[in-house]
């Protein structure tokens, strides 16, 4: 058997059939429901006290500041009213001293003077007018305060729209007196204390951002229902009726939200889909990527679906084929046998044999090269992997593996896609009298690096979305996908309008 059918046979390890998709929605709809009513699920189904979304006549400046790692973005977002925006932002790294600083005011006074440098530059009238009114003790009121919605990418206990407890830092940051304490508060106090017309109106998550900023600039008067990273992680919230969010009674802490809508915007944390393994596919590749991982057992959907894993994954399916001696990947015997006419070598330092070593761009090349002989591959191999004088039938095969494990997140993605739809019943909401116009669609706003740039991604999406049984070749052509851009910023302003209750011309 010949080099490219021993890449078919490991490439069939990853096949996600129509069966196993709908398999996988079934078991996604029910752990949804089990998140929905209980805390400490597979699936978290957070509660965001955003109880509506944006339609796009929403008008109005807004701050939005992101605290999102080691750098601190300041936004002020101009909503037109007709879907358009325009932003203005100002970024700054973050000191090292300051992730891990004695106290919580170092870090937060910090931000504060990074909001009131952006105000004196961009919003001197409003900032000097404010002062002006504090000197002259002249009345103040909600309306001299800029409402500003603020992300933070750190894990916290949302208890309403404006209130969460850290639970714990990540990313290099470790302020231990942090830990418990209201985020929003910490930010708000050393807002106070310079005397700047801010209010931190909302704590956000940048996936509500997604599907915040999805549909405020989507086209028609059909909100969005769910907003999807797929990109280095995935997650994924969706408009549910509040009252199939039952845990919400049970919750000690829960604070006050607008119940009129009738609607919840949930933080599903889906990266954590069925970490029991019950339906997802497995390999001995995803199986040695999680024991080697810095969370066995967890993420296990984010494990085969983000483009944080795909890479660690093709280089173990790689590493099994080069250290089985009945495969010929990467070995020649001769260079006759070698199209470019010398021996194929593997450097004693390739990423091949480092942990996370092949980053997805590499997944996206090979996928997408059309190139005589598979040139680019080669090429790609060469550069990033120290594969030297690989032959086209070598670069054939890795575009063979590559294939089947982006097709399986993509496949996967699906599932997601199509059991928040199915659960929320809105395709047959839309559904109407079978004419196709503007509203008769199910908008989804998704947002990420895999379904932006990854060839031929939201195609295979799709396939599989047709092959949902209570989806179909009709109700796929229903659903409308579209990118959502910054959702930490434009998103985040959303977020902080909803919660101040200025809906839209205000």
């Amino acid at each position: 058997m010949g080099l490219v059918d021993d890449a078919r046979m490991v490439a069939a390890e990853f096949e996600y059939s129509a069966d196993d998709v709908n398999k996988g929605v079934k078991e996604f709809i029910r752990q949804m429901d089990e998140g929905l009513q209980e805390t400490g699920k597979s699936m978290s189904q957070i509660p965001t006290y955003v109880t509506a979304v944006p339609n796009g006549t929403e008008k109005g400046v807004y701050l939005a500041v992101d605290l999102g790692g080691t750098n601190f973005r300041v936004c002020s977002i101009k909503l037109n009213g007709d879907t358009t925006f325009s932003l203005i932002q100002s970024k700054v790294a973050i000191p090292h001293e300051l992730m891990v600083a004695k106290t919580s005011k170092e870090l937060f006074s910090f931000l504060a003077k990074q909001i009131e440098s952006f105000l004196k530059i961009h919003h001197s009238d409003h900032f000097e007018e404010y002062h002006q009114r504090r000197q002259n003790s002249a009345e103040i009121t909600d309306e001299h305060f800029l409402q500003l919605g603020f992300t933070f990418s750190f894990p916290v206990h949302q208890i309403s729209i404006n209130k969460g407890h850290l639970i714990r830092w990540t990313k290099g940051f470790d302020i231990t007196d942090a830990i418990g304490k209201d985020v929003c508060s910490l930010l708000q106090s050393e807002i106070d204390a310079l005397h700047l017309p801010v209010k931190v109106a909302a704590l956000v998550n940048d996936t509500v951002g997604t599907l915040m900023a999805r549909s405020y600039t989507s086209p028609g008067k059909t909100g969005t229902l769910l907003g999807a990273i797929f990109g280095t992680g995935t997650n994924g919230a969706y408009v549910e009726k509040l009252e199939k969010v039952t845990k919400l009674k049970k919750m000690k802490e829960g604070g006050d939200f607008d119940a009129s809508t009738g609607n919840m915007v949930v933080n599903t944390e889906w990266g954590s889909f069925d970490n029991e393994m019950s339906v997802l596919p497995n390999t001995p590749y995803d199986t040695a990527l999680d024991k080697d991982s810095n969370n066995p057992g967890i993420q296990m959907f984010e494990k085969r679906v983000s483009g944080m894993f795909l890479g660690e994954v093709l280089r173990r399916a790689i590493l099994s084929m080069i250290k089985d001696g009945r495969t010929e990947l990467f070995k020649d015997e001769s260079s006759g046998t070698n199209d470019v006419h010398s021996t194929c070598t593997i450097a004693d330092d390739s990423s091949l044999y480092k942990q996370w070593g092949i980053d997805t761009s590499f997944l996206s090349i090979a996928h997408e090269d059309q190139s005589a002989g598979h040139h680019i591959t080669r090429q790609a191999l060469n550069r990033d992997l120290g594969v030297d004088a690989a032959s086209s039938e070598d670069a054939q095969a890795i575009k063979i593996l590559v294939e089947a494990i982006g097709k399986r997140s993509a496949r996967l993605s699906a599932v997601a896609i199509g059991a928040v739809i199915i659960s929320t019943g809105n395709l047959s909401l839309t559904a109407g009298d079978g004419r196709e116009d503007e509203e008769d669609v199910v908008d989804i706003g998704v947002d990420g690096s895999l379904v932006e740039y990854y060839p031929g991604f939201e195609e295979y999406i799709r396939e599989a979305l047709r092959e949902i049984e209570s989806i179909g070749e009709k109700g796929e052509k229903r659903i409308r996908i579209g990118i959502a851009k910054d959702g930490s910023g434009v998103g985040a302003a959303l977020i902080a309008l909803v919660a101040g209750g200025r809906e839209g011309g205000s």
